[in-house]
């Protein structure tokens, strides 16, 4: 496994990340000896780096990260997220200094660490000052118990902003960035990976196989045994069908699998770093594995890049992107109706 740099952070990590959402009964394997299995094929693999968040079965994905990691901490660039509900007090969410000192301290326990190598914000937050969040993080760096921090879903606007609040109040500025990248969903390299070359961030991209869309297991007119494919509506977008129809044929003639062709596509960008697998099973673990070799020719590029133009998302928005305020709620975009004439 070659290794690469985390932004400018000084730390190596492996091209393929660990992505732990799977691990925990919610929406994962409930098996924690099972999930400990396959972190443990990972690592051994040469993956030095997971990722995690607290709302991952709200807890229960840091638990079995935490119960793996014993005896093997100091190996693993140790990544996890706050921001998401994990109540429903409203104050238990959100990018607040409240609410990020208290998710930090339940990570830790149940991480069973004393720091976190990277600390993420797993979504923006409208509703609080950027100065606040980074105020509240650049005081846990400094207390010893998160290494570096990181964003995740960020438009590029936001991040610009955050670097420069970062410079001018002297707070610690964001390291890395946690975008969805895949065939089908390549927007951010319009804005969020230049923006994050721009500043020597780290990029860390989840999604490579765009949900599942990109394993083979969905093809228009036939039936799937893939049990998202039922609750997110892109799933059934005719475009990415279409897309996906043309990616089959390119991967055959290439001779590459599905999931192959989509982790090595994804990786291939000079502004991404790692990106995340999410095995559920140690089959889904074993398939990935086995194309960590491959490295996809100018020409297959060329030929994605027919298929999925650079700098765009094919079809409808994906369900767990994050939209922005302006984009959400019509009234932003909208003037009052009789304001709306020229005259």
């Amino acid at each position: 496994m070659r290794y690469r740099p985390l932004g400018r952070t000084g730390i190596k990590v492996s091209p393929y990340a660990l992505g732990a959402m799977m691990f925990g009964a919610s929406i994962g394997n409930p098996d924690h000896d099972d999930s400990i299995r396959i972190i443990h094929k990972a690592l051994d693999a040469g993956i030095n780096f997971i990722d995690t968040a607290d709302a991952y079965s709200r807890g229960e994905s840091e638990l079995v990260v935490g119960k793996a990691l014993k005896g093997r901490r100091d190996d693993v660039v140790l990544a996890t997220k706050a921001h998401l509900p994990m109540g429903d007090d409203p104050n238990r969410r959100g990018n607040s200094r409240r609410w990020l000192m208290i998710a930090v301290e339940d990570s830790l326990r149940r991480l069973q660490t004393d720091h976190i190598d990277l600390y993420q914000i797993h979504r923006p937050d409208p509703d609080t000052d950027i100065e606040e969040t980074l105020s509240a993080l650049t005081d846990l760096i400094r207390s010893g118990k998160v290494r570096a921090i990181g964003s995740s879903a960020m438009p590029a606007s936001d991040m610009v902003e955050a670097q420069w609040v970062a410079e001018r109040r002297g707070l610690e500025r964001f390291r890395t960035e946690q975008p969805t990248y895949s065939i089908l969903n390549r927007g951010i390299e319009a804005e969020v990976l230049p923006v994050a070359q721009r500043y020597g961030m780290g990029t860390l991209v989840w999604s490579p196989l765009a949900k599942g869309m990109l394993t083979g297991r969905i093809r228009r007119g036939q039936e799937t045994d893939l049990h998202r494919a039922s609750i997110f509506v892109n799933f059934r977008d005719e475009r990415r069908l279409d897309a996906v129809e043309q990616i089959v044929p390119l991967a055959e003639e290439a001779g590459l699998r599905m999931t192959h062709l989509a982790m090595a596509f994804a990786i291939a960008h000079p502004g991404v770093t790692s990106a995340l697998l999410g095995p559920r099973t140690m089959e889904h673990l074993d398939d990935l594995l086995a194309g960590v070799d491959i490295a996809l020719t100018d020409d297959i590029l060329d030929r994605i890049d027919k298929i999925v133009p650079p700098g765009t998302d094919v079809g409808a928005p994906d369900q767990s992107t994050y939209l922005p305020p302006a984009v959400q709620d019509p009234t932003l975009r909208r003037r009052p109706v009789g304001e709306r004439g020229a005259a």
